[in-house]
């Protein structure tokens, strides 16, 4: 077989035959190569040595030369041609044109025209998606024309289709006649699980969307969606449109049906609008506006319900995401507010707080300059709350304190070489660092000026520090010396009478620590074990703080991290009276194969060389031995993973806290997690997570034509050992065909002492297409540790469908 051309590639006619194919007559391929050679050559000016150009490619052309278009080559098992008239091709015949290429049984090429006419098994691929069918006219160069009842593929998001008739108006647009469209596999004889048909479908592949006159979806032959007219997008690329509905039932809200409308204003500007009904409560519209402008960059959601019928008022929520800057200065803005204290029980679903109960707006502006010496951080702040208190009276919370405004600055520096030179403790050089943070804050508690209790006040504060670090690669010795001081002007009297009051509050810490290292073994693997010992000494004065306000001071949670900090509680107003060495050491087992760790063990524990007496509980402590902490965490094999921690009391003899995690993954789509949290007197709670396939053979094992699906299950469940009820838990099932997924579940929220928050989720997702009904997915991958998405290695399109 002949692999090669017959011509010199300089040569401006080639006749290329296919590998594969068997090859013409000798004498036959003499012949033609001749005539070619001879005829091209006829073709060429001696002024201009460029091969002749015909509708802008080279028609059986030489490579193109930078700058032209690209030359179109055909090659068959029989050709024959007629220079500058057309070619003609039988056997396997491949046309090349660029992107495109052509396959087919025969193929009539005119070369003034520019057509070609192909028959019998047409296939065209062209910018990744496919065509096929048995007939096709085309012109070439401006891909233009019509292909009789073809069978298509589309590469942006792996769908597939037919049509009556498809009309390529160019290279970037086309038609379809009595189209449809799906992602499922094709079967013979069997129509797929879901498909859109329509009367017409237009395409725009450069701008990634299409349009249907006429189009109705349809689910297992079952009509869920008609539409006189529907826009969808061809892939991630963002197109104005209705969305698929979005539908929520729960309990106290009944049944939730919304059509969100998307709306691409611009490509750095976008708004989704949603009007919705609940059976229980009424009409409302949900609206998002989004922005990306230089600099700038923000999400406006405002909610609507007007006059509940539940609740008897109309009820709104608003919620401001902002971001940007002016020169040096940057701002960011968090807000959100909701009508009434009951929002949060009612529409859970539109609450983006983490603390649902405690809403913020907050206002940062800052400047950040970086100089020889240092850094300066300027910053302004604004921070209001709003409490969803409610009327149950045991339910009650302290409310934060407002700071209106809140301004500072803060430098941090390093002292230059001339200061470093004179400072060498045991001969080695010492690298002095500092900072100072100078602020004013005005505080307010939300409500108690209306209540004619105005509780608040101002403070200027400075905080700041000298360290001298020492250290190597495996060690380091930090002695820092830091002031907190504080001065106050209150808008009412403390319990001794005074409205201002001021404190110093001076305290010497140093923070040493090793890392050893040595190579060992594990379980028959090579390992690199570390042992990492610290210490940190701490010795901060008692100063009598009861009678000073506390406004933004809360106890640190005692953990690993805390215990290695010269401060038991945050903020300004509380400094703990401490003298004490915290000391600990963890090791590690890390892999040297791959890099992991393996196995992490560790312990610390804090003693005291006296009394504390500013303490969390305000309760002094008079013990030299503070709970000991134990930490643990291990991957010894693939599939497990399990970690805990543990705060045992030496007096008692009992733990106080703990926490145990373990979780089991042993190959896609399957992850068991189990843990325990325990607080003595306080709460018990065992949580158990999972995604886990319970019948049916997986997608990715099945093959075409096998029949049925495959059901999972995923939920989290959460039961308290000490009220002995569930609490906050989510389960559902879900169901793969395939090419679509149908999930469904049931998600429960405390809300109350005695009341719950129950939703029915159930979500229809059509893989490379769109998700119908509530968002059920992200429930899951929220709520179950290790979820994974079923169809996340099928579904390279969008996830909506406008």
């Amino acid at each position: 077989m002949l692999e090669d051309s017959l011509l010199p590639a300089d040569d401006p006619l080639r006749l290329v035959l296919h590998p594969h194919l068997r090859p013409a007559p000798l004498p036959t391929l003499i012949a033609l190569a001749l005539c070619a050679w001879g005829q091209a050559s006829a073709l060429q000016s001696p002024a201009d040595e460029t091969p002749l150009q015909l509708r802008g490619s080279r028609v059986l052309g030489a490579p193109a030369k930078a700058g032209d278009k690209p030359a179109l080559v055909i090659s068959a098992g029989k050709l024959s041609a007629q220079a500058d008239q057309k070619a003609e091709g039988a056997g396997g015949v491949e046309l090349r044109y660029g992107e495109l290429l052509l396959r087919a049984d025969t193929l009539d090429y005119r070369v003034v025209e520019d057509l070609a006419k192909a028959e019998g098994k047409v296939n065209i691929s062209h910018k990744g998606n496919v065509f096929t069918g048995p007939a096709l006219q085309l012109y070439v160069s401006r891909f233009e024309g019509e292909f009789l009842t073809p069978s298509f593929f589309l590469g942006a998001t792996g769908g597939s289709g037919k049509a009556k008739v498809i009309d390529f108006i160019d290279s970037d647009h086309l038609s379809a006649t009595e189209g449809t469209y799906t992602s499922c596999p094709a079967v013979d004889n069997q129509e797929p699980d879901w498909q859109i048909s329509a009367r017409r479908l237009r395409m725009d592949l450069a701008a990634n969307e299409g349009q249907a006159d006429g189009a109705v979806l349809r689910f297992l032959g079952v009509p869920i969606l008609a539409a006189p007219s529907l826009s969808f997008p061809l892939s991630s690329e963002r197109k104005s449109g209705w969305l698929p509905p979005n539908i929520f039932l729960d309990n106290r809200s009944g049944f939730e049906f919304g059509v969100p409308y998307y709306w691409n204003i611009a490509p750095q500007r976008d708004a989704t609008f949603t009007p919705f009904v609940m059976t229980k409560r009424g009409l409302g519209l949900d609206s998002e506006f989004r922005y990306l402008e230089p600099g700038h960059a923000g999400r406006i959601n405002v909610d609507l319900l007007p006059g509940d019928r539940v609740f008897g008022h109309s009820r709104w929520s608003l919620k401001l995401n902002n971001d940007g800057g002016f020169g040096d200065w940057r701002y960011r803005l968090r807000s959100e507010r909701v009508s009434d204290d009951d929002y949060w029980k009612d529409m859970s679903r539109r609450v983006e707080s983490q603390t649902p109960r405690l809403l913020a707006s907050d206002l940062n502006v800052s400047r950040h300059k970086e100089l020889s010496w240092g850094v300066i951080d300027s910053y302004a702040r604004l921070q209001h709350w709003q409490t969803l208190q409610g009327k149950d009276a045991l339910s009650q919370f302290d409310t934060p304190y407002q700071r209106s405004p809140q301004i500072g600055v803060r430098v941090t520096t390093a002292a230059d070489e001339a200061v470093l030179d004179s400072f060498r403790p045991w001969g080695r050089k010492a690298r002095l660092e500092g900072s100072l943070e100078l602020e004013y804050n005005r505080f307010d508690l939300p409500g108690s000026a209306l209540a004619g209790q105005a509780r608040g006040g101002q403070r200027v504060h400075a905080l700041g520090h000298v360290a001298a670090p020492l250290g190597g690669e495996a060690w380091w010795f930090i002695p820092r010396v830091s002031v907190n001081a504080a001065a106050y002007d209150l808008d009412h009297a403390q319990a001794d009478g005074r409205m201002r009051m001021s404190r110093v509050m001076p305290t010497l810490s140093i923070d040493h620590g090793w890392v050893f290292e040595r190579d060992a073994t594990l379980f028959g693997r090579d390992m690199r074990q570390s042992l990492e010992p610290r210490l940190l000494y701490v010795n901060t004065p008692l100063r009598d703080q009861a009678n000073l306000p506390n406004f933004d001071s809360a106890p640190k949670d005692f953990n690993f991290d805390s215990i290695y900090t010269d401060n038991q509680f945050s903020g300004v107003d509380r400094v703990s009276d401490l003298h004490a060495l915290s000391v600990g050491a963890t090791s590690r087992w890390v892999s040297t194969a791959e890099g992991e760790e393996v196995l992490r063990l560790g312990a610390v524990q804090r003693f005291l060389f006296r009394d504390q007496f500013v303490t969390p509980d305000g309760q002094p402590v008079t013990q030299r031995f503070s709970d000991l902490l134990l930490a643990a965490a291990a991957h010894l094999e693939e599939r497990w993973w399990a970690d805990g921690t543990l705060e045992f009391n030496p007096e008692s003899g009992r733990s106080v806290r703990s926490v145990l995690r373990a979780r089991y993954a042993p190959g896609p789509f399957k992850t068991l997690s189990v843990a325990y949290r325990y607080a003595r007197a306080q709460s018990e709670q065992i949580e158990l997570a999972w995604q886990w396939p319970i019948y049916g053979q997986p997608v990715a094992q099945r093959s075409q034509t096998s029949c049925g699906g495959a059901w999972y299950s995923a939920g989290r469940v959460q039961y308290s050992l000490r009220d002995k009820r569930l609490t906050d838990s989510v389960a559902g099932f879900e169901y793969d065909a395939g090419c679509w997924v149908m999930r469904f579940g049931l998600e429960r929220l405390s809300t109350g002492r005695a009341e719950t928050n129950t939703r029915l989720m159930l979500q229809l997702e059509l893989v490379g297409l769109s998700q119908l009904g509530s968002n059920a997915l992200k429930v899951l991958k929220d709520n179950v540790p290790g979820y994974r998405r079923l169809s996340s290695d099928r579904s390279p399109s969008s996830d909506f469908l406008p």
